[in-house]
């Protein structure tokens, strides 16, 4: 039996966030690959994480800066360990190094996290973005994590440019590897409740996530009373987990402006609303909400951020904008034009057959896996920048893990004495 390990920087949470779900359909794959997986973090188990032991898979928390997780790694003798997201590769990439140099190392990005910070510092200071992507620590951090790896996932086509052409990322080192879907999750728009059995707008993120927040906040502030001025009848509703104080003090009920917080699934809510009202301002990735809109049957209004990776040539199951005024009068026009908002539908459909079904990224994936393990040596031998990476973080990491590690025992000593 092939051994995987996943070091994850949180429990896969699907129903709270996009991230649950990816991290969910990578393990999916694994699986069907015949790999015993085990599932390590140092985070602390929420009621709503995943239960991944209904999968078979085996779930341990393991301790930073502690040789015990050495011991682990010499234990379960990984084939391949995946890294969710750089942080916890800067962690736990110069251990594996050590205790099992032969093991595939791959880093699931998630996202590119320093785009969507210089993203946030653009829109804030309005400063050019290249010059902020190049001067920014969290990318050089993130660059270099992806030079360590034998191989990282990127969840967007515009991130796959964007390495290869502003970085100078080895082709080799990076594999486009988008949402995974199967044939029934494609389907299942065919079954959702038609235009006249839906009412209203929503909007749905994970509150964790600062674009979401913002998001929320110009809904409330600059487009939704535009909206309600002219479509008095109508209300937006506002879900996502881990909703504070803060979010729950912009409701107001007489505006239409109604939070309620995690939704209980995101099927359920988004199959009784006609419109996704999303003007996302800032982020990376893959807007899950998105991919799950098409799912639903729910048409959108949103900007080219948030259609980013997913629309080709203005292609949308609803409307990408790029100004407020643009996605107040295209949410109130497609809001009652029923003929368009079936049309904009079906086009998710088709949207979600050519750019997420997992038959077309599955088998390529896999190729990729086989290469890497029959021409290893060779693979890192012409990433001569990523070796030279890993040479001075594993002196740096381990000098500093190791001061770290006497620093708690003489902590944990003092206190026993």
């Amino acid at each position: 039996m092939k051994n995987l390990l996943v070091i994850g920087y949180v429990w896969p949470e699907p129903t709270s966030s996009a991230a649950g779900s990816r991290m969910l359909q990578l393990l999916h794959f694994f699986l069907a690959e015949n790999y015993n997986i085990t599932f390590a973090t140092t985070a602390t188990q929420s009621q709503h994480a995943f239960d991944l032991k209904t999968l078979g898979i085996e779930t341990t928390k393991i301790e930073l800066n502690n040789t015990s997780f050495d011991n682990f790694l010499k234990k379960i003798q990984p084939e391949i360990v995946l890294f969710d997201r750089f942080m916890i590769e800067e962690q736990y990439g110069w251990r594996v190094d050590v205790i099992c140099p032969e093991a595939i190392k791959i880093l699931d990005t998630e996202d590119l996290h320093f785009l969507r910070n210089a993203r946030k510092k653009a829109l804030r200071t309005k400063t050019d973005l290249n010059k902020l992507m190049l001067n920014s620590d969290v990318a050089k951090r993130e660059i270099a994590s992806i030079y360590r790896c034998d191989l990282s996932l990127i969840i967007s086509k515009i991130e796959m440019d964007l390495l290869t052409s502003i970085f100078k990322i080895p082709a080799e080192v990076i594999e486009y590897l988008p949402y995974l879907l199967d044939t029934e999750e494609i389907e299942k728009v065919a079954h959702s409740p038609s235009f006249q059995e839906r009412q209203d707008f929503m909007f749905i993120g994970n509150f964790l996530h600062e674009p979401n927040w913002q998001t929320t906040l110009h809904l409330k502030q600059k487009i939704w009373p535009e909206i309600k001025q002219k479509l008095p009848e109508a209300k937006l509703h506002i879900y996502g987990a881990y909703a504070s104080d803060k979010v729950y003090q912009l409701q107001n009920k007489k505006e239409g402006f109604v939070v309620h917080g995690r939704a209980d699934t995101v099927d359920e809510v988004m199959q009784n609303h006609r419109i996704l009202l999303a003007p996302i301002q800032f982020g990376a990735g893959l807007k899950g909400k998105m991919v799950d809109a098409m799912q639903n049957g729910l048409v959108s209004v949103t900007t080219p951020i948030g259609a980013e990776g997913i629309s080709e040539n203005h292609r949308w199951n609803g409307f990408i904008c790029t100004s407020d005024d643009e996605i107040i009068d295209k949410a109130i026009q497609i809001y009652h034009d029923e003929e368009e908002w079936i049309s904009r539908q079906k086009l998710g459909k088709a949207i979600l057959k050519d750019k997420f079904s997992a038959l077309n990224f599955t088998a390529a994936f896999q190729e990729k896996l086989i290469a890497l393990k029959k021409n290893l040596t060779e693979h890192r031998s012409k990433n001569f920048i990523g070796t030279m990476l890993k040479f001075h973080n594993n002196r740096s990491t381990y000098f500093m893990s190791k001061f770290i590690e006497e620093k708690e025992k003489n902590k944990r000593n003092e206190y026993h004495t």
